[in-house]
């Protein structure tokens, strides 16, 4: 219940002011025209919560509406999808909006020629005024979408922005660690060495204790700079800024889902996703001629994964003398991790797991 968008659902108390025109029912007509009501109604619903069937969905709620508006001269309707279609659309390509906007205004302009038939006088009437809304709505809408994603998208840089800031704070941190207790464990080190030379004629006790103290320095300072090193690595917010740019100065629209919580990845795994994507996002910016790319960040009890989907053109996807894939494959297998690719109706899609059993092998 919670997925659900209840903001699309508020227009729907205007539907009561189409459908009293046909009660109370005196005819067939009125039969038919509150089962198409009827019909409008699902259709919208499944618009909204069916995402894999709006290629057939949304032009047929379009029809429905535009059955009202030419032949039953309700040009109110087709306000619905109006306002509901180009929120969806800003989602897809462009061109489907070019698509929804000619459709559209092909079935404002066949309602307005036959009320011209119908009722020559009707732009005499003030009511004429009310065919402003219906003319204006998805233009509006369209503009109020593009308006609120790209608001989204600062949103999303902003939120990058500040979790880089916080790595500052994070790789300040590693220096200090380096700096102060690295060279303190490199001291001890030293000092233990010497203390071996000096006291090895003493008991064995007290060698076997600078052994000891030796070993566990060594790898205090391993681990130190294992942790610097790590801090050091590209996280996943620093590669979507990155290549966010480079997609938004090439006029290609950048999609995430899941990124909120693929952020608290650990660094290894989002440092090894994020070559991973770095080398999958350059291909598409080279090659595939796309008009949107969406990353698809997913984890369970079990593995991490990430799906990259482009909308451009499929080609061969090994080309002579071509490092992209083949390092990218070569990647994912040295760590134990799986690489995919194919290609189909909606795009190219390239797809990067990596098994939490694996994880520490590294």
């Amino acid at each position: 219940m919670r997925k659900i968008d209840w903001i699309s659902y508020v227009w729907l108390v205007y539907l009561p002011y189409t459908l009293i025109q046909f009660i109370p029912v005196k005819s067939i007509k009125d039969v038919y025209w509150l089962a198409l009501s009827g019909l409008f109604l699902i259709l919208y619903i499944i618009v909204n919560e069916i995402r894999d069937y709006r290629y057939l969905t949304i032009p047929l709620e379009l029809l429905v509406t535009g059955i009202f508006a030419v032949f039953n001269f309700n040009l109110y309707l087709i306000i619905f999808p109006a306002w509901q279609v180009p929120w969806i659309l800003i989602h897809y390509q462009r061109k489907y909006q070019k698509y929804f906007m000619l459709a559209y205004y092909f079935i404002i302009g066949v309602a307005l020629a036959r009320i011209q038939t119908r009722y020559p006088a009707f732009w005499m009437d003030s009511a004429a005024m009310g065919l402003l809304f219906p003319l204006v709505s998805p233009i509006i809408a369209n503009i109020m979408a593009t308006s609120s994603f790209k608001q989204h998208q600062l949103n999303q840089t902003n939120r990058r922005l500040e979790t880089i800031i916080q790595r500052g704070e994070r790789e300040r941190i590693a220096r200090d660690l380096h700096d102060t207790l690295g060279q303190s464990f490199s001291m001890i080190t030293i000092k233990t060495e010497l203390a071996k030379k000096l006291l090895s004629k003493d008991s064995e006790r007290v060698s076997a204790e600078l052994n000891d103290i030796e070993q566990t320095s060594r790898q205090n300072l391993q681990l130190v700079r294992s942790i610097v090193n790590n801090l050091h690595q590209q996280s996943l917010n620093e590669v979507l800024l990155e290549q966010g740019k480079n997609l938004a100065t090439a006029n290609i629209l950048l999609l995430t889902k899941g990124e909120t919580e693929a952020i608290n990845w650990p660094t290894q795994i989002q440092a090894r996703f994020g070559i991973a994507l770095t080398e999958a996002i350059s291909n598409i910016l080279h090659h595939a001629k796309a008009h949107q790319v969406q990353l698809i960040f997913f984890a369970n009890e079990d593995l991490y994964k990430v799906e990259v989907i482009d909308d451009g053109v499929g080609k061969k996807f090994v080309r002579e003398g071509g490092n992209g894939i083949s390092g990218m494959r070569e990647r994912m297998h040295q760590a134990n991790g799986e690489f995919e690719i194919y290609h189909d109706h909606h795009g190219t899609h390239v797809i990067l797991t990596q098994r939490k059993a694996n994880e520490d092998d590294d």
